[in-house]
C-alpha cells in the first residue's frame, strides 16, 4: 500500500480522492455560508486580489480547476466576453452542481465539467490562464496536478494557486486555537458537520508552505514563480509563468 495523508491521518493514496469527495459532498450546500463565517468574509478579498492579478482580457481562455461554487468563474466570465471562454471544473459533482446553478442564476452559461486535476481532459497549450483556489491541498499527487496545469497552458500562460499557507509565527497560537477549537464547532452549528471542518484545519497544516510550493511549481515546469502572502500568510497566492 502506498500511503498519503488525509488531514493528520495516513490513508491508502487510492482512497484519498474518495475521502475528500465525501467531505465536499457533505459541506456543498453550506459551503458559501461557511466560507463567509470562518474567514469573516476575507475569502472574498483574497479572490478579488486573485482576479486582479490574473488580469484577464477579452477573448482569453481560462480553466478554473476545483472551481466549486464558482466564485472565480463568476468573476472571469464577464471579463473574457463572448469571444473567450471560462471552463468551470471540479472533481466533486455536488460542489460543481452548486456552482453551475449559481452561474445560471447570474445569467451566465459557462462550460462545466467534472474532471480530475491530475488527468485533465484538455489538449496541450489550450489556455491562457489556469486557476485553482483552495483545491490544491486536497489533491493526492500535487506534483502531477501541477505538471498537468503546465501542459494545458499556452507558452507565456499563467497559473494562479490561491491556497491556505504557513501563517506568520506570532499568529500561530491564536490561529491554531481558532482552527481546532472554534472551526469544528462552527461547522457543527451551521453545516451539522464538525468532522469535515476538522479535516480542513488538518489539511491546511499538511499543505506545503510558501517556499516548498514554489519549488514544486518550478519542478512542475514553471520557469518563473512568485508568491504573495495575504493576511499574514493565512493564505498565499502563487503565480507561475510557463515560458
Amino acid at each position: 500500500m502506498t500511503s498519503t495523508h488525509f488531514g493528520f491521518e495516513s490513508v491508502d493514496e487510492k482512497d484519498k480522492a474518495r475521502r475528500v469527495r465525501g467531505v465536499f459532498d457533505s459541506v456543498a450546500p453550506k459551503y458559501d455560508v461557511m466560507n463567509d463565517l470562518m474567514s469573516m468574509g476575507l475569502h472574498r478579498v483574497w479572490k478579488a486580489y486573485t482576479v486582479m492579478v490574473a488580469d484577464v482580457r477579452p477573448g482569453q481562455r481560462v480553466l478554473d480547476i476545483a472551481g466549486g461554487t464558482g466564485d472565480l468563474a463568476l468573476a472571469f466570465a464577464p471579463k473574457v466576453g463572448s469571444s473567450g471562454c471560462v471552463m468551470h471544473t471540479d472533481i466533486n459533482e455536488a460542489m460543481l452542481r452548486e456552482g453551475r446553478n449559481r452561474l445560471l442564476d447570474a445569467g451566465m452559461v459557462v462550460p462545466t465539467t467534472v474532471c480530475d486535476a491530475e488527468h485533465l481532459p484538455f489538449a496541450d497549450a489550450g489556455f491562457d490562464l489556469v486557476t485553482v483556489a483552495f483545491g490544491l491541498r486536497n489533491m493526492t499527487h500535487k506534483d502531477r496536478a501541477l505538471q498537468e496545469m503546465n501542459r494545458v497552458l499556452k507558452p507565456g500562460g499563467k497559473l494562479l494557486v490561491l491556497e491556505f499557507s504557513k501563517i506568520a509565527k506570532p499568529l500561530e497560537k491564536a490561529y491554531d486555537w481558532y482552527s481546532f477549537k472554534v472551526l469544528p464547532k462552527l461547522g457543527k452549528l451551521v453545516a451539522n458537520d464538525d468532522t469535515s471542518y476538522r479535516y480542513l484545519a488538518e489539511s491546511i497544516r499538511m499543505h506545503p508552505g510558501q517556499e516548498e510550493l514554489k519549488t514544486l511549481m518550478h519542478k512542475g515546469g514553471f520557469d518563473h514563480v512568485d508568491y504573495h502572502n495575504l493576511t499574514g500568510g493565512v493564505v498565499a497566492l502563487h503565480v507561475g509563468i510557463k515560458c
